[in-house]
């Protein structure tokens, strides 16, 4: 491991609103920034009343402004929703404002539900299936301008913002490995696929004028907490969100429970353990055991640490013990190499 970032999805709690998220999602920022945090991700997510960055660009920037030095990154943008040009121009603003601090993640996902997936673009026939030749025609915008060129991104042209593939199958991983740039994982939520989709992405990697050799990340969740039962009890809120999508009834983040067995049905209880299967929980001893455990298993060069949770302060607690473990295993593994 070289790196580790952190996903915020700017969560809306209950009684609460998408301002105080945004600043939440500021604050935490900050703090990512001085505990060594590489990267601060936010995704896309549209129609999901329990999270705020829908206009992922946006709030970038609005992170990027508060901040010095955290890289910015989009984890991800879902491309089929919009057209590459405007994405090169919206991510070159960002480059421009903020040099050598923004990074532009890609998702082939709608991110939405099918009313609102049709609400964001009319054609939606043939968008999924576009999706390797909408990635290069916005890597082209990013390029300096050729001789002839009649369209540009302005700002974009010749910035050259780095550009990441995002996925939970096999064929994000591929399309990554075949135009030699970084890829991620997204194992906090779809753990099914992440140890083929390191392997596929590795062994079919071909290096390119962005990468020598593949870079992979990957997603955790972290619930920290002083004791192994109080990360448990975080873990709930983000548990019942869960429910509420699979039961079509979802909205703001709700505060966590003391009894997680009170968490849906047994069945409920059981998918959502599957999807959150990548989760390390508890005190700082059993988080780093866990952590240990993810890295030696999938050996990615940098981790990605999310955790929907309820309390602002909580949450910065639980990221704070998770860099305070990630960052221990990079100066350790920097000892052995000096």
């Amino acid at each position: 491991m070289r790196a580790f970032s952190l996903l915020d999805l700017s969560p809306i709690t209950q009684n609460s609103d998408a301002r105080q998220a945004l600043l939440n999602s500021r604050d935490l920022a900050r703090h990512a920034e001085q505990w060594g945090y590489t990267r601060f991700w936010m995704a896309e997510h549209h129609n999901m009343t329990g999270i705020a960055s829908a206009a992922t660009a946006v709030a970038l920037g609005f992170v990027a402004e508060g901040t010095r030095s955290i890289r910015v990154a989009a984890g991800g943008v879902m491309l089929p929703n919009h057209s590459p040009l405007v994405i090169a121009e919206q991510f070159g603003t960002l480059a421009s404002l903020y040099p050598d601090r923004v990074d532009l993640g890609l998702g082939r996902a709608p991110g939405t539900d099918g009313a609102t997936m049709m609400a964001l673009r009319r054609d939606q026939v043939n968008a999924a299936n576009q999706f390797p030749q909408d990635v290069q025609e916005l890597l082209h915008y990013f390029e300096p301008e050729r001789p002839g060129q009649r369209v540009r991104a302005v700002p974009g042209t010749g910035l050259r913002v780095p550009v990441w593939l995002l996925g939970s199958s096999l064929y994000s991983a591929q399309l990554a490995a075949a135009l030699g740039l970084p890829f991620a994982f997204a194992s906090h939520f779809a753990p099914d696929m992440l140890g083929d989709a390191l392997r596929v992405y590795r062994e079919r990697f071909e290096p390119s004028q962005f990468l020598d050799a593949p870079y992979a990340a990957a997603g955790i969740n972290v619930f920290a907490g002083d004791t192994d039962e109080e990360g448990r009890r975080l873990m709930t809120s983000v548990e019942q969100q869960f429910v509420a999508l699979r039961r079509g009834t979802p909205g703001p983040l709700k505060p966590p429970m003391d009894d997680p067995e009170q968490v849906g049905s047994v069945l409920e209880r059981q998918q959502v353990a599957h999807a959150l299967a990548e989760s390390a929980v508890g005190s700082k001893a059993t988080v780093a055991t866990w952590v240990d455990r993810f890295i030696e298993r999938t050996e990615v060069d940098e981790v990605i640490v999310t955790g929907q949770i309820f309390d602002h302060q909580a949450r910065l607690e639980s990221f704070r013990i998770a860099a305070e473990v990630l960052g221990e295993r990079i100066d350790a593994v920097e000892a052995v190499g000096s």
